[in-house]
């Protein structure tokens, strides 16, 4: 895959993204006006967000960070890829059906195990019984993750990218159904989730047989591949069961705050917009490209691959932090508050996003840079990275928790995600020059930053003319997106101009994503 190719996959993956997030905030917008951040939400959040992360845990940290890198080098060599996805595929099913059993009787601890802090309220008995529903997502979207990792390999990636767009439509419709009907908002929404997963399943199950990709169901074996599978899988398994004890730790944290649950999780969907968007369509591009570069020797691809990877989504990415520590407040208020929603509940969602903000660049760097690692099948020095940014994270959220309270939770999520970054860097070191970016990106970065900070001061400025607007309840979604495009018009001239990038390149890679 050529880098301008391999861009263009990106805004393949980012542009479909975009629109799942976009639809993410209708979704998330429509809970907390109906449901508020009382009980029912924060169940919902504790229960949607179980199988989630033991599908980070397996399908995306495991599977697809061991499974990818072993699959596109197969393609490479021309080799027959199909048994081996056969077998992936059946062995991960085999192990997500006994989780997913094993979840059901064991419901209780985990939801004490998650929220201890609901213990003896209304949402401990609610989240057990949203999580019982909701918990066999994780067997539908993991292999829908696995199937996604075949299409990306292949360099197909629309159709995994969009997949996640059919859930928020699924979510969002099951809600506007039961508020019209008189039904339980909360649980239309919870019993939707499994359904989604089902169809999410069927979407990239389609796609890989039009793709020409076969997915035959086979009895699973204990081969020499698989053995290969698991000895690499085994620590990225590790290093993403790391990653969820952070969310833990922050969240059983928060369950001792009322509210605090529900305001985290509102303020990491928002910081989530443009992660998502850059860092992991970034990352699912990537990684098979890295993979298939190193199986023929492109040392020299591979690192202006990597080069215009990181150039290109860090000239998103920091704006975006910028423009989140300097306007969370419009943001949130415009976005989400209405219905059950207090300005309370704005204020702290905002003051979260602001942290979260801080550390949004490091989010995107991890993903550029653990390619280079799973790449090359090493998936234990990110388990090692990740153990010492774990440290840090329950040691600051722990620590700082009597002293500042429930925000305390995401800057700790920041730190340990800084604290990522610099040992993924370092580690990087013995690689050599394949591991550096080149003179191009060192004499870019700069501009770009330079520029966000530019466009930040004009976005605070505009704040201030704008906020009688804002305010307003008829005029204030206009008002937002008139500052949003004030902010994208100071930064893009700005950068423009003082060389941080060439709008022509946005321009030639956006017409080659949407072919």
């Amino acid at each position: 895959m050529k880098p301008i190719r391999l861009l263009s996959g990106f805004v393949t993956v980012g542009v479909w993204t975009l629109l799942s997030r976009v639809l993410g905030f209708v979704r998330d917008a429509m809970i907390l006006a109906w449901l508020g951040t009382g009980p029912a939400y924060e169940a919902y959040v504790v229960a949607f967000r179980l199988p989630n992360m033991f599908r980070r845990f397996f399908a995306e940290g495991a599977f697809n960070m061991a499974f990818v890198p072993m699959f596109s080098k197969r393609v490479e060599a021309g080799e027959d890829a199909e048994p081996f996805a056969a077998q992936a595929f059946s062995g991960l099913a085999s192990v997500l059906i006994v989780l997913t059993l094993a979840a059901q009787l064991l419901m209780p601890w985990l939801i004490y195990g998650l929220a201890s802090g609901f213990a003896g309220q209304e949402q401990f008995a609610l989240s057990v019984e949203f999580g019982r529903i909701a918990f066999p997502y994780i067997l539908f979207i993991s292999l829908a993750a696995l199937l996604s990792g075949v299409l990306n390999a292949l360099g197909r990636f629309a159709a995994a990218a969009a997949a996640p767009v059919l859930l928020n439509i699924l979510l969002v419709s099951a809600m506007a159904l039961a508020a019209t009907m008189g039904w339980d908002v909360a649980r239309a929404l919870i019993w939707m989730v499994p359904l989604a997963g089902i169809a999410q399943l069927a979407v990239v199950w389609i796609a890989a047989k039009r793709a020409g990709f076969h997915m035959k169901l086979t009895r699973p074996r204990w081969t020499p591949d698989m053995k290969h599978l698991v000895v690499v899988a085994v620590p990225a398994a590790l290093a993403g069961g790391v990653v969820q004890v952070n969310l833990l730790v922050g969240q059983q944290v928060a369950s001792y705050f009322d509210h605090a649950v529900g305001w985290l999780f509102a303020a990491d969907r928002l910081y989530q917009l443009p992660l998502g968007v850059v860092g992991i369509a970034i990352g699912v591009v990537l990684l098979p490209d890295l993979s298939r570069r190193l199986k023929s020797g492109d040392d020299k691809g591979s690192r202006e691959a990597l080069s215009r990877a990181a150039e290109v989504s860090l000239g998103l990415t920091i704006p975006s932090a910028v423009a989140l520590v300097v306007i969370p407040m419009p943001l949130v208020a415009v976005l989400f508050q209405r219905g059950a929603m207090t300005d309370d509940d704005v204020a702290a969602i905002a003051l979260a996003v602001m942290v979260y903000g801080l550390g949004l660049p490091s989010f995107v760097l991890q993903k550029i840079l653990q390619p280079l690692f799973y790449a090359r099948e090493d998936t234990k020095s990110p388990f090692r990275y990740a153990v010492a940014a774990m440290v840090v994270n329950a040691a600051l959220a722990i620590g700082l928790a009597p002293l500042i309270g429930w925000i305390a939770c995401a800057i700790a999520t920041t730190v340990a995600g800084w604290a990522m970054v610099g040992l993924l860097y370092m580690g990087t070191r013995p690689l050599g020059e394949v591991a550096r970016f080149d003179d191009r990106f060192h004499n870019r970065i700069w501009r770009i930053i330079a520029a966000s900070l530019a466009m930040g001061a004009v976005l605070w400025a505009a704040q201030l003319l704008l906020s009688p607007l804002l305010a307003s309840p008829g005029i204030r979604y206009a008002a937002l997106t008139a500052l949003v495009a004030i902010g994208a018009i100071a930064y893009f001239g700005i950068g423009q101009l003082i060389g941080a990038f060439k709008l022509s390149d946005f321009k030639r890679n956006l017409k080659r994503g949407s072919r």
